[in-house]
């Protein structure tokens, strides 16, 4: 089973050379990699040409987000599995190769993600629920400590786009990823029509990523993101017909931590919070 990876790069700077040189490192990961520029500033692109030429680099010319980005890559990728990695993760030896293990011995797998871990090797979450209210409740702190002991592969509702492997033949059959989502959500949106035709989604623990933590997006929404990804959420469920719900067990949620966090004094995450409490009341997803 051969593999292309696709990289979608907004500034992410030293974090991508980190990012390429740990593809470069295990010579499986590293057979075709495909680098997606999405009209970066500050010179990372040039970098990558400049330090890996073995890496393919297409210049969209302009910010196209990461679905419209991804697909460009995966266009001319020429593997018959698409691992998209994020610019700011590295991947471990061997990572890509379990992934590809895991989609290769189980049937009716045609999407896996990877492990992540922070640069301190804390576990990170790299799956969640397609149902809302499970979602908003058990895609959480408490709700995932059952998941962090786990390391053979496990099926799932979806996998982060932070680092997931797709059968191209898939991917190509789904039309890609949705572009109405420019950044967050596609990933979600994707492995839920995967499931619509039977196919499975595997997180693969073992098959782990350094993910230093969302250095594009915090770039571009900085103390936002996190309300962007619940709109990238949103206009999941609104077009599933869950919006309503959705909309009012999240603005109860964050505004219940807004209000914990700014009573223990916390200024910052109150505020945080905040953003995605009215995010989740005023964001029109059409």
């Amino acid at each position: 089973m051969d593999h292309s990876v696709v990289i979608v790069n907004w500034n992410a700077g030293e974090a991508l050379t980190a990012c390429l040189a740990s593809l470069a490192a295990d010579p499986v990961a590293g057979r075709e990699s495909i680098l997606v520029d999405n009209a970066s500033t500050d010179g990372s692109a040039a970098a990558a040409r400049a330090r890996h030429p073995v890496t393919r680099v297409i210049d969209t010319g302009r910010n196209l987000g990461f679905a419209a980005g991804a697909n460009a890559g995966a266009a001319v990728a020429r593997g018959d599995v698409v691992v998209f990695l994020n610019p700011d993760a590295r991947v471990a030896p061997g990572a890509i190769g379990r992934l590809l293990d895991a989609l290769r011995s189980t049937p009716g797998a045609a999407i896996a993600g990877g492990g992540l871990v922070d640069e301190r090797g804390r576990w990170q979450p790299g799956a969640a629920r397609f149902a809302p209210l499970r979602h908003l409740l058990l895609d959480t702190t408490l709700g995932r400590l059952p998941e962090r002991g786990r390391q053979a592969p496990y099926r799932v509702d979806w996998v982060y786009g932070t680092f997931m492997a797709v059968r191209r033949d898939l991917f190509t059959q789904l039309g890609g990823f949705d572009v109405r989502y420019f950044l967050y959500g596609e990933d979600l949106d994707l492995c839920y029509r995967a499931s619509r035709l039977g196919m499975r989604t595997l997180h693969v623990p073992s098959a782990r990523a350094v993910h230093a933590g969302a250095l594009s997006a915090g770039a571009r929404f900085g103390s936002g993101r996190e309300a962007e990804v619940v709109k990238g959420e949103m206009r999941f469920y609104a077009a599933r017909g869950a919006l309503g719900r959705f909309r009012v067990a999240a603005a109860c949620k964050f505004g219940l931590k807004a209000i914990l966090a700014a009573v223990s004094g916390r200024r910052i995450p109150a505020a945080r919070y905040g953003q995605v409490v009215r995010a989740c009341v005023t964001f029109d997803p059409r």
